[in-house]
Protein backbone atom coordinates (compact mmCIF):
# COMPACT_ATOMS: atom_id res chain seq x y z
CA UNK A 1 0.00 0.00 0.00
CA UNK A 2 1.66 3.24 -1.15
CA UNK A 3 1.75 6.32 1.01
CA UNK A 4 1.63 9.82 -0.44
CA UNK A 5 4.63 12.13 -0.33
CA UNK A 6 4.87 15.41 1.54
CA UNK A 7 6.85 18.53 0.69
CA UNK A 8 8.25 20.83 3.36
CA UNK A 9 6.26 19.22 6.16
CA UNK A 10 2.85 19.74 4.52
CA UNK A 11 0.68 16.91 3.32
CA UNK A 12 0.18 16.41 -0.40
CA UNK A 13 -3.08 14.54 -0.82
CA UNK A 14 -3.49 13.36 -4.39
CA UNK A 15 -6.73 11.48 -4.06
CA UNK A 16 -7.48 8.74 -1.60
CA UNK A 17 -4.73 7.27 0.53
CA UNK A 18 -5.60 3.83 -0.67
CA UNK A 19 -7.82 2.24 -3.26
CA UNK A 20 -7.68 -1.18 -1.62
CA UNK A 21 -9.88 -2.55 1.13
CA UNK A 22 -8.41 -1.47 4.46
CA UNK A 23 -10.49 -3.79 6.68
CA UNK A 24 -11.78 -7.31 6.23
CA UNK A 25 -15.36 -8.39 6.90
CA UNK A 26 -14.32 -10.00 10.19
CA UNK A 27 -12.53 -6.85 11.32
CA UNK A 28 -15.56 -4.75 10.50
CA UNK A 29 -17.96 -7.05 12.33
CA UNK A 30 -15.74 -7.28 15.39
CA UNK A 31 -15.53 -3.49 15.50
CA UNK A 32 -12.23 -3.21 17.31
CA UNK A 33 -11.89 0.46 16.44
CA UNK A 34 -9.51 1.15 19.28
CA UNK A 35 -7.08 -1.50 18.07
CA UNK A 36 -7.33 -0.26 14.50
CA UNK A 37 -6.82 3.35 15.62
CA UNK A 38 -3.73 2.49 17.64
CA UNK A 39 -2.25 0.51 14.75
CA UNK A 40 -2.90 3.36 12.31
CA UNK A 41 -1.40 5.90 14.69
CA UNK A 42 1.68 3.75 15.20
CA UNK A 43 1.98 3.52 11.40
CA UNK A 44 1.73 7.31 11.00
CA UNK A 45 -1.58 7.47 9.15
CA UNK A 46 -3.70 10.64 9.31
CA UNK A 47 -7.19 10.74 10.84
CA UNK A 48 -8.64 10.61 7.33
CA UNK A 49 -7.63 6.95 7.31
CA UNK A 50 -10.87 6.35 9.21
CA UNK A 51 -12.79 7.35 6.07
CA UNK A 52 -11.16 4.44 4.22
CA UNK A 53 -12.17 2.06 7.00
CA UNK A 54 -15.72 3.41 6.96
CA UNK A 55 -15.93 2.80 3.23
CA UNK A 56 -14.57 -0.73 3.63
CA UNK A 57 -17.12 -1.54 6.35
CA UNK A 58 -20.12 0.15 4.74
CA UNK A 59 -20.82 -2.92 2.61
CA UNK A 60 -21.36 -4.87 5.84
CA UNK A 61 -23.62 -2.18 7.32
CA UNK A 62 -21.02 -1.38 9.98
CA UNK A 63 -20.25 2.21 11.01
CA UNK A 64 -16.97 3.19 12.69
CA UNK A 65 -16.58 4.56 16.20
CA UNK A 66 -14.63 7.80 15.61
CA UNK A 67 -14.16 8.52 19.31
CA UNK A 68 -12.58 5.15 20.14
CA UNK A 69 -10.55 5.20 16.94
CA UNK A 70 -9.26 8.76 17.41
CA UNK A 71 -8.29 8.33 21.04
CA UNK A 72 -6.38 5.13 20.37
CA UNK A 73 -4.77 6.65 17.29
CA UNK A 74 -3.32 9.43 19.46
CA UNK A 75 -1.78 6.76 21.68
CA UNK A 76 -0.29 5.09 18.63
CA UNK A 77 1.13 8.37 17.37
CA UNK A 78 3.20 8.71 20.52
CA UNK A 79 5.16 5.64 19.47
CA UNK A 80 5.50 7.01 15.93
CA UNK A 81 6.47 10.64 16.47
CA UNK A 82 10.00 10.05 17.74
CA UNK A 83 13.51 10.79 16.53
CA UNK A 84 14.26 7.08 16.11
CA UNK A 85 11.08 6.38 14.16
CA UNK A 86 11.65 9.37 11.91
CA UNK A 87 14.99 7.88 10.87
CA UNK A 88 13.47 4.44 10.31
CA UNK A 89 10.59 5.79 8.22
CA UNK A 90 12.90 7.88 6.07
CA UNK A 91 15.34 5.01 5.55
CA UNK A 92 12.46 2.84 4.37
CA UNK A 93 11.31 5.52 1.91
CA UNK A 94 7.92 5.74 3.61
CA UNK A 95 5.82 8.87 3.51
CA UNK A 96 5.26 11.23 6.38
CA UNK A 97 1.70 12.60 6.46
CA UNK A 98 2.38 15.51 8.79
CA UNK A 99 0.66 13.81 11.74
CA UNK A 100 3.03 14.77 14.56
CA UNK A 101 2.58 17.78 16.81
CA UNK A 102 5.02 20.69 16.25
CA UNK A 103 7.05 19.86 19.34
CA UNK A 104 7.34 16.24 18.14
CA UNK A 105 8.20 17.27 14.59
CA UNK A 106 11.23 19.10 15.91
CA UNK A 107 12.81 15.69 16.50
CA UNK A 108 10.94 13.52 13.98
CA UNK A 109 11.21 15.56 10.78
CA UNK A 110 15.00 16.19 10.67
CA UNK A 111 15.63 12.49 11.29
CA UNK A 112 13.03 11.55 8.70
CA UNK A 113 14.55 13.83 6.08
CA UNK A 114 18.05 12.52 6.75
CA UNK A 115 16.80 8.95 6.46
CA UNK A 116 15.01 9.81 3.24
CA UNK A 117 18.17 11.36 1.81
CA UNK A 118 20.09 8.16 2.46
CA UNK A 119 17.24 6.08 1.01
CA UNK A 120 17.24 8.16 -2.17
CA UNK A 121 20.98 8.00 -2.80
CA UNK A 122 20.95 4.26 -2.18
CA UNK A 123 18.08 3.95 -4.66
CA UNK A 124 20.07 5.98 -7.18
CA UNK A 125 23.02 3.59 -6.85
CA UNK A 126 20.72 0.62 -7.32
CA UNK A 127 19.10 2.18 -10.39
CA UNK A 128 22.48 2.98 -11.96
CA UNK A 129 23.73 -0.54 -11.29
CA UNK A 130 20.62 -1.94 -12.94
CA UNK A 131 21.05 0.31 -15.99
CA UNK A 132 24.69 -0.73 -16.32
CA UNK A 133 23.86 -4.42 -16.00
CA UNK A 134 21.15 -4.14 -18.64
CA UNK A 135 23.45 -2.28 -21.04
CA UNK A 136 26.23 -4.84 -20.59
CA UNK A 137 23.76 -7.67 -21.13
CA UNK A 138 22.64 -6.02 -24.39
CA UNK A 139 26.26 -5.74 -25.50
CA UNK A 140 26.85 -9.45 -24.87
CA UNK A 141 23.61 -10.37 -26.61
CA UNK A 142 24.29 -8.25 -29.69
CA UNK A 143 27.90 -9.43 -29.94
CA UNK A 144 26.65 -13.02 -29.97
CA UNK A 145 24.18 -12.08 -32.71
CA UNK A 146 26.93 -10.36 -34.67
CA UNK A 147 29.14 -13.42 -34.49
CA UNK A 148 26.25 -15.64 -35.58
CA UNK A 149 25.45 -13.42 -38.56
CA UNK A 150 29.10 -13.24 -39.60
CA UNK A 151 29.28 -17.03 -39.50
CA UNK A 152 26.06 -17.19 -41.50
CA UNK A 153 27.53 -14.86 -44.12
CA UNK A 154 30.48 -17.22 -44.59
CA UNK A 155 28.11 -20.07 -45.36
CA UNK A 156 27.91 -21.64 -48.78
CA UNK A 157 25.00 -21.70 -51.18
CA UNK A 158 23.66 -18.24 -50.36
CA UNK A 159 22.13 -16.09 -53.04
CA UNK A 160 23.26 -12.51 -53.57
CA UNK A 161 19.97 -11.31 -52.11
CA UNK A 162 20.44 -13.43 -48.98
CA UNK A 163 24.00 -12.19 -48.54
CA UNK A 164 22.85 -8.60 -48.88
CA UNK A 165 20.14 -9.15 -46.29
CA UNK A 166 22.66 -10.66 -43.86
CA UNK A 167 25.08 -7.75 -44.43
CA UNK A 168 22.28 -5.27 -43.71
CA UNK A 169 21.49 -7.10 -40.48
CA UNK A 170 25.17 -7.11 -39.52
CA UNK A 171 25.24 -3.33 -39.89
CA UNK A 172 22.11 -3.03 -37.76
CA UNK A 173 23.60 -5.18 -35.03
CA UNK A 174 26.83 -3.18 -35.05
CA UNK A 175 24.76 -0.04 -34.57
CA UNK A 176 22.93 -1.68 -31.68
CA UNK A 177 26.28 -2.58 -30.10
CA UNK A 178 27.44 1.04 -30.41
CA UNK A 179 24.21 2.23 -28.78
CA UNK A 180 24.54 -0.30 -25.96
CA UNK A 181 28.17 0.67 -25.35
CA UNK A 182 27.16 4.33 -25.20
CA UNK A 183 24.41 3.45 -22.71
CA UNK A 184 26.93 1.49 -20.66
CA UNK A 185 29.33 4.45 -20.53
CA UNK A 186 26.53 6.75 -19.42
CA UNK A 187 25.42 4.22 -16.80
CA UNK A 188 28.98 3.91 -15.47
CA UNK A 189 29.19 7.70 -15.16
CA UNK A 190 25.82 7.78 -13.38
CA UNK A 191 26.94 4.99 -11.07
CA UNK A 192 30.16 6.85 -10.23
CA UNK A 193 28.16 9.96 -9.34
CA UNK A 194 25.62 8.00 -7.32
CA UNK A 195 28.31 6.14 -5.39
CA UNK A 196 30.04 9.40 -4.57
CA UNK A 197 26.74 10.89 -3.37
CA UNK A 198 26.18 7.82 -1.22
CA UNK A 199 29.67 8.07 0.28
CA UNK A 200 29.17 11.76 0.99
CA UNK A 201 25.76 11.32 2.65
CA UNK A 202 26.94 8.36 4.73
CA UNK A 203 29.97 10.29 5.89
CA UNK A 204 27.80 13.27 6.81
CA UNK A 205 25.28 11.18 8.75
CA UNK A 206 27.76 8.81 10.36
CA UNK A 207 27.69 9.12 14.13
CA UNK A 208 24.20 10.60 14.21
CA UNK A 209 22.35 7.54 13.01
CA UNK A 210 22.90 3.77 12.63
CA UNK A 211 23.85 4.23 8.97
CA UNK A 212 25.49 0.87 8.44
Amino acid sequence: MKRLMIVGGSVLVAGMLSSCTTMSKDECLVGAWGEKGYADGAAGYPMSRLDDHAQACAKYQVAPNPSAYGSAREDGLRTYCTFERGWIEGRAGNTYYGVCRPEEEAAFVPAYRDGLRLHEVEAAVEAAEGALNRAEARIDNREDKLEAKQNELRGEGLTDEERERIRDRIQEVRGEIRDARRDAREARDALDRAEWDLFRVRRELSGRYPVF
